[in-house]
């Protein structure tokens, strides 16, 4: 794929944010969001809405679609991607991209740089690739999800992701710090190391072989197994300090398959150590040797990962012991698209979309990332001693507040010209997840 194309952005009006943005929340709905629908959600003329629409069609940002029922508009990962670079960019977390450093199986990683120089790691989220027969061995959860896309679950795969990485940072365990996340996408801190399937040779396999074990012990120890701890996400510099990367697929010690996931974890490392260094021990840690002393799984949840989106991103987890067979592959398809087109066009929510407005304008009004200023705060204050108003404002007053926050916005993006620079960056050979 080589480096992230990102010349387009600079280009792109509000309107066009507008459109892309009405796509986004028009596919909580429907899996081909009509013209009609969109115009309505992105408050534009419906033939104004038309000519964006083409352009975005023209960048590959928006893909059009014609089926039996309907015909309309989907969003890509392009589009997704632009987004998400857009509002990181509006939150001055990045200003710049650079090249492609790594591959994945569900990701692409890329170098980019904050406004003080500062060069981090930039993972986008790409489920999809290879992931279809994990979905597919859940599909009883997922008949009920008929408009869960790859989008979907790729936010989902960040956001679990970026939960799971702070927590462990704050813990003081050897991942990289994490930095911000939006939508798919996640910024964290760049390592300079080697991924240990490159490894070849090491000073002391039998010390390096116990670091891991203690490793897979101690964050079973804390309530959490890995469920990928492979020579692909694990990192070595040069002097073999290990740091530990990818946490999508990560599952809780209470997980009815958790010793599973933990044998497999263990027996990763014994087989690569065993073909790679010639190294074999005879010990090694079994699920009945943890002594849970903390509880991570459940601090994750209560920050803000609740137990429904914990539910969906039972997706992310790798296969179990348990398979199904695939011989009704064709059949699920079926159902599944023929009960797509029995979706009701269900009402957007509007103030949602505004606040994704305004935060791609760098008006933060994320619950999760940025609170209202505290000029405002303030002034609600005021009001509420003065004029006995009550807090919670309507969703009318909500909605013109924030339109004329929008119109008082910017008509163009801001400053994004730096975003089509190639960063020249010390050699890292590769950041695979």
């Amino acid at each position: 794929m080589g480096k992230l194309n990102v010349v387009v952005l600079r280009y792109l009006s509000r309107d066009d944010f507008r459109v892309l943005t009405a796509v986004e929340m028009g596919m909580k709905n429907h899996e081909i969001v009509p013209v009609s629908l969109l115009s309505s959600i992105a408050s534009l003329r419906h033939g104004g809405c038309n000519k964006i629409l083409r352009e975005l069609v023209k960048h590959k940002l928006v893909v059009y679609e014609r089926s039996k029922m309907v015909q309309g508009y989907r969003l890509n990962y392009g589009g997704y991607d632009y987004l998400a670079l857009k509002t990181l960019c509006s939150r001055d977390v990045i200003v710049s991209v650079g090249n492609q450093m790594g591959v994945g199986k569900e990701s692409d990683i890329y170098i980019v740089a904050g406004p003080n120089g500062e060069q981090y790691a930039l993972k986008l989220h790409r489920l999809g690739r290879t992931s279809f027969r994990n979905l597919k061995n859940k599909r009883d959860y997922h008949k009920h999800r008929k408009n869960m896309s790859w989008l979907y679950l790729s936010r989902l795969s960040a956001m679990k992701e970026f939960a799971y990485m702070k927590a462990l940072y704050d813990r003081g365990f050897p991942v990289p710090k994490p930095v911000d996340y939006n939508r798919h996408a996640v910024v964290m801190e760049l390592i300079n190391g080697y991924p240990l399937c490159q490894v070849h040779e090491l000073q002391d396999p039998p010390a390096l072989y116990n670091e891991f074990m203690e490793l897979i012990v101690k964050l079973a120890n804390h309530g959490l197994i890995h469920g990928d701890f492979n020579e692909f996400n694990l990192m070595l510099d040069d002097q073999d300090h290990i740091t530990m990367i990818d946490f999508p697929q990560m599952v809780s010690t209470s997980h009815p398959n958790a010793e599973w996931y933990f044998d497999r974890d263990v027996k990763c490392i014994r087989d690569f150590f065993a073909k790679r260094f010639n190294y074999e021990s005879e010990l090694y840690p079994t699920f009945k040797d943890i002594r849970r002393s903390y509880s991570l799984d459940v601090e994750v949840s209560a920050s803000g990962f609740t137990k429904d989106l914990e539910k969906e991103s039972a997706f992310l987890h790798p296969a179990g012991p348990e398979r199904e067979d695939d011989d009704d592959e064709e059949e699920d398809d079926d159902e599944e698209e023929a009960a797509d087109e029995e979706i009701p066009h269900e009402n957007v929510d509007m103030e949602e979309y505004n606040h994704a407005m305004l935060e791609l304008e760098g008006l933060k009004v994320s619950d999760t990332h940025a609170e209202v200023s505290n000029e405002k705060e303030e002034e609600r204050e005021e009001r509420k001693d003065t004029e006995n108003v009550p807090a919670p404002r309507s969703d009318e007053k909500t909605e013109k507040v924030t339109e004329e926050e929008l119109k008082e916005a910017e008509d163009e993006c801001p400053e994004l010209a730096d975003l089509s620079l190639v960063i020249t960056v010390r050699n890292v050979n590769t950041y695979i997840s």
